[in-house]
């Protein structure tokens, strides 16, 4: 089931807010029982099979972390540690990485392995890695394990943030489990925040998926048949569709996490005004850089060791965080060459500087490595690449590309704005002032009703997440 589509809306969403509020604030346990309940419903809705998966991961984790509360520090606890580590991460490859490894074995060494028909579940990547942060956690003291099993499925379960994140800590939302207090003021800033959300995805995200689907379209082994425009509107157009659809899923998480009491930290915080690419990287995606830095990057040593070693443990996140995204090599590819612009300016000093041409440089690059993230292959984005600087184009201009710009040329104009932090700004300036209050609530209820009014007309709906 998905935010932007009419049984969430209709019927999910209002259902599971009255069976959730009609329970007195005091049962505090019973609206966790109605939301671990709805969370996986929510999943299973499309996901009939794998939500046995979803459940039984959490209650593993839930017995296994007792259990590593009762042992005593020694090998056999840090055996079982091990072992609860790699059997979620056994589950993880399983499901996302075998049929591709299988596939280039027999295409590299010709080995003649049977492929096997795996389905992928939709978010195991976000909850996979909840998980695991829930055990190594424990293990590490820094939390007593939970005794109540609903607590930990709901942690792991619950639907704001089950199939598009953000990648949410146990012990950020420990203490709302047991002890939330709901209000009017969260709730009505959680509507908001949903509504602002769903419009980033359906009217911007969607918008631009027209464009960037048509574009990448024209990829095909004799070449690129599109002009260098058409090249260049495609790879703009897809940035700001994956920037959206991200941060659109993000808001509507957390907008709906705060409805029920929950808070979730900020995911997004708009990459695209930072003027380096190390900036950048503390914009986007936020709840995974901080995983990985926690999880990986610090264990491995972080900064505080060698020169050498310290660019290893860069080149191990960064190519973990490709492999994340998807089995792909243009998803490994996409994470080097994150790690090699970061290296690049922590070398020259340009992580610590800031020009104005930092800001252009960092997008540019930033849209380029898209290119690679959205391809179906390293050639296939090669070819791309190379349509854009006029290599195996078919010219530098058409009907097409301005075909494009007629029908969504205002929805591109309007995605690139808004990827600014112009809101913010005039937030700040005008906050508190009647007539921005009132036309900031009108705006916010304006894109709902136009939302609601693309979802009905079956408008072009993209899961971008159905990878991850």
């Amino acid at each position: 089931m998905l935010f932007p589509s009419e049984e969430f809306l209709y019927i999910f969403l209002p259902l599971t807010l009255a069976l959730y509020f009609i329970i007195p604030k005091r049962f505090t346990e019973a609206r966790n029982v109605i939301l671990t309940l709805a969370s996986l419903f929510f999943y299973a809705w499309g996901e009939e099979k794998n939500v046995l998966l979803l459940l039984g991961m959490a209650l593993a984790d839930w017995g296994l972390a007792l259990i590593l509360e009762k042992m005593k520090e020694g090998g056999l606890r840090k055996a079982l540690f091990l072992l609860s580590v790699a059997g979620n991460l056994a589950a993880l490859i399983w499901y996302k990485y075998a049929v591709f490894t299988i596939v280039e074995l027999n295409r590299f060494f010709n080995a003649g392995i049977r492929i096997p028909l795996v389905i992928l579940p939709i978010g195991i990547s976000f909850f996979t890695f909840q998980a695991m942060s829930y055990v190594i956690d424990v293990y590490r003291g820094k939390y007593a394990a939970e005794k109540n099993p609903v607590h930990v499925v709901l942690y792991v379960a619950f639907f704001p943030q089950l199939i598009a994140g953000p990648i949410v800590r146990f012990e950020d939302i420990r203490e709302r489990i047991t002890k939330r207090h709901e209000n009017l003021s969260d709730f009505s800033y959680g509507a908001k925040r949903f509504c602002i959300g769903l419009g980033k995805k359906v009217l911007l995200a969607n918008q631009m998926a027209l464009i960037a689907d048509g574009v990448f379209a024209l990829v095909t082994p004799e070449g690129f048949k599109g002009t260098v425009a058409t090249a260049w509107l495609g790879a703009f157009a897809y940035m700001l569709q994956i920037f959206f659809d991200f941060a659109g899923y993000s808001d509507m998480a957390i907008g709906l996490g705060s409805m029920f009491g929950f808070r979730f930290g900020e995911n997004f915080i708009y990459p695209f005004a930072a003027a380096n690419m190390t900036e950048f990287w503390r914009r986007w995606h936020i709840s995974l850089q901080t995983w990985f830095r926690d999880y990986v990057y610090i264990p491995m040593g972080g900064s505080r060791v060698k020169k050498s070693r310290w660019i290893l443990n860069v080149f191990v996140v960064w190519l973990l965080t490709g492999i994340w995204h998807g089995a792909n090599w243009t998803y490994v590819a996409w994470g080097l060459a994150q790690f090699a612009a970061l290296l690049f300016e922590n070398f020259t000093g340009l992580s610590k500087k800031k020009y104005w041409w930092g800001h252009i440089v960092t997008v540019m690059y930033f849209m380029f490595t898209v290119v690679v993230f959205r391809s179906t292959g390293l050639k296939a984005a090669l070819r791309f690449i190379l349509a854009m600087f006029g290599i195996g184009s078919t010219g530098i201009a058409d009907g097409v590309a301005f075909a494009f710009l007629q029908q969504q040329g205002v929805w591109l104009l309007l995605a690139a704005v808004l990827s600014l932090p112009l809101i913010p700004a005039l937030e700040k300036k005008f906050s508190g002032k009647k007539l921005w209050n009132g036309l900031y609530g009108f705006g916010v209820a304006a894109v709902f009703i136009l939302c609601l009014s693309f979802i009905a007309n079956n408008a072009y709906n993209p899961f971008i997440y159905f990878h991850f």
